[in-house]
């Protein structure tokens, strides 16, 4: 699309019910993730979906953007799978129109909980592919591994706030290391665009 897609994969070791429950939700999404500060429903889609205000507090600015959760496909084998697309007017902002996906993949141990996404660069390709992909492809990671901490122990995602990445002695803080971030395989472990199409909303 316009670079690298940035792709991450964690296992967690809960029922995909759950985790489907904690990243679906807007109001508890900005709570494990560290990309947003808040995701506010404006407006429900007849397919289902619901168009979306976002916001990514900064020290002296606030990023705002706008997107479409684009709907949901369950499979017989109990994989399900939503996508959605997003923007932003905000020049200051490193990320500019993009889609992504996410997917859920049971599996005997709990849940293979997938991302995929791609973007148009805020601040110009170069600086983007040095700098920002690296950084919102950690980002996205380390929000994973906090996640799949709450979904696991029930231990609540404020109690690893960002600086906790300093903590080297706990063996137990969210690290970005414990995910994928390549598909596992050339075939299967990514969604197609023909899917993301179809997923979206009239």
């Amino acid at each position: 699309m316009r670079g690298e897609r940035v792709y991450v994969e964690v296992e967690i070791r809960a029922a995909v019910d759950v985790v489907w429950s904690l990243t679906q939700d807007p109001a508890l999404h900005p709570r494990w993730d560290l990309r947003f500060s808040s995701i506010v429903p404006v407006a429900e889609l007849p397919s289902g979906g619901y168009r979306f205000r976002y916001e990514r507090r900064l020290p002296f600015h606030t990023i705002v953007g706008t997107g479409t959760s684009l709907g949901e496909r369950s499979r017989p084998d109990g994989t399900r799978t939503s996508a959605l697309r997003f923007t932003t007017r905000d020049r200051l902002s490193p990320l500019g129109e993009g889609r992504g996906y996410w997917r859920y993949v049971p599996t005997e141990a709990g849940t293979t909980f997938i991302t995929g996404y791609d973007y148009a660069p805020g601040w110009g390709r170069v600086l983007d592919t040095l700098v920002m992909r690296p950084l919102i492809g950690w980002m996205t990671a380390w929000s994973f591994d906090r996640l799949r901490i709450w979904a696991e122990t029930g231990t609540p995602p404020e109690a690893w706030p960002l600086w906790s990445v300093l903590q080297f002695w706990r063996a137990d803080r969210p690290r970005a290391s414990r995910c994928r971030r390549r598909p596992r395989y050339s075939r299967g472990a990514d969604v197609p665009p023909s899917t993301l199409a179809t997923l979206e909303a009239p």
